[in-house]
């Protein structure tokens, strides 16, 4: 009895392998899943005739082996992954990439077409970045209904906030004290509009500076891939979501650092905030529409989209708010009201990516930054900072708290079921198209 071995060159192999490789290295330097790092190589490489491999994701470090027998030593590599930065373009390349391989790609072809994808620049300018950061802030503004001048204050903070991180990350300080940087100048800005009003200014003596802070909260936040995280723990990759997790929990907390550091000031000044235990009405509805649309289309520039990816993410945003004004009109609570804004727009989104060629997670991390609880962060903080020795206080400002952090689950579960639900009928619908096709 004989039996057919396939055999394969040792350098070939190798090749395959460090393609594979340095896809899914870039794949998590662009903000992608663990599950589809993985899922993404293995294709690349059993595309190419190298199967089965082994791929290990634990948050920063990547590791893939191949092992062609027992007679013969196994390929291993392991690489150490630096903090993802989104760029949505790029990972739309490379996912298309991939389905290239799949198609027939060779592998030569194949290499040559990755290293021109790896070095393709960041399509927008820093600047182009900054002004997407203000015209965020002057999104969140505008679902609070605020005035045209509050508007421009927004704008200005928010601008002065992203050129402080800017040139601290270019002076390669932490991240951690770039969050609180940022924070403190949102605050700043703030409280010396609360100074102005105080003393009369024209215009600005009915203005709300907690507006001012959540708009810069939500500004902090929305760079963080809360729904990579929770796809992460619900795939099974429990070492990679608790890093990304404790990576969330740490830049929230230079926030908090940086907002309690800017009230505590303001209060020793004396020019401290006028507080409210109740949320902030939401403006005009024509003003909602605007400021969701401004959201989502600053979030997706902002993370590097192309134009179609960006419409896409415009589409989303209205439907997942619109989900959200559903909920909270059917009296359910902010957080199940945002859970089912973001469940809606995700599992749309899972349909309609792969028809419009567009990442599912770049348009749903898009949608659903407008429903980011940056009032409630504010609020709760505030009241924590004002309680001191009050018993009363604390519990006041841990609830919102609470409440703030219930919002942000409920966002994350709900864009993470959205993919899952969506997915297997994604692939029906695309099963039928495909035999369709055959029939015809």
């Amino acid at each position: 009895m004989t039996e057919a071995l396939l055999s394969i060159d040792e350098v070939y192999a190798r090749k395959v392998i460090d393609l594979a490789m340095r896809i899914a290295e870039s794949l998590i330097a662009v903000g992608a899943s663990a599950n589809e790092v993985v899922l993404s190589a293995i294709r690349v490489a059993a595309a190419l005739g190298i199967k089965p491999i082994h791929v290990e994701v634990t948050y920063n470090a990547l590791g893939l082996s191949y092992h062609r027998s027992d007679a013969d030593l196994p390929f291993t590599l392991i690489r150490v992954v630096r903090a993802p930065v989104p760029d949505h373009a790029k990972l739309q390349a490379l996912q298309a990439l991939v389905a290239e391989i799949e198609s027939g790609l060779p592998l030569d072809k194949a290499r040559a077409k990755f290293h021109v994808i790896r070095r393709t620049p960041f399509q927008y300018r820093p600047a182009v970045i900054v002004l997407m950061q203000g015209l965020l802030a002057v999104g969140v503004g505008m679902l609070y209904g605020a005035s045209w001048l509050v508007l421009c204050i927004i704008m200005l903070a928010a601008c002065s906030a992203a050129m402080t991180q800017r040139l601290l990350w270019q002076w390669h300080v932490p991240f951690f004290f770039s969050q609180a940087a940022g924070a403190l100048v949102v605050t700043a800005f703030a409280a010396v509009t609360n100074l102005l009003g105080n003393h009369g200014v024209p215009l600005l003596d009915e203005a709300r500076p907690s507006i001012i802070v959540a708009a810069g909260i939500v500004l902090m936040l929305a760079g963080m891939s809360v729904v990579a995280a929770a796809q992460d723990a619900i795939d099974g990759f429990a070492l990679t979501a608790a890093g990304r997790i404790l990576d969330l929990a740490l830049m929230t907390l230079g926030v908090v650092i940086g907002i309690v550091s800017g009230i505590s000031l303001a209060q020793v000044l004396g020019f401290g905030f006028t507080f409210s235990h109740t949320a902030p009405p939401l403006g005009p509805a024509w003003m909602q529409a605007v400021g969701v649309l401004l959201i989502a289309g600053t979030v997706a520039v902002w993370n590097g989209a192309g134009l179609r990816t960006i419409v896409v993410s415009l589409g989303l945003a209205s439907i997942a708010w619109g989900g959200y004004a559903l909920g909270t009109f059917a009296g359910s609570g902010v957080a199940l009201a945002s859970g089912f804004g973001a469940l809606v727009a995700s599992f749309i989104g899972t349909l309609i990516a792969h028809k419009f060629h567009v990442p599912s997670i770049a348009v749903t991390t898009a949608a659903i930054v407008p429903m980011v609880p940056g009032s409630a962060v504010f609020r709760g903080i505030l009241a924590v900072v004002e309680a001191e020795n009050d018993p009363l206080g604390l519990m006041v400002g841990a609830s919102e708290l609470i409440g703030a952090g219930a919002i942000g689950i409920a966002l994350a579960a709900g864009a993470s079921l959205g993919l899952y639900l969506g997915a297997p009928l994604r692939d029906t619908m695309q099963s039928v198209v495909r035999r369709r096709r055959r029939i015809r």
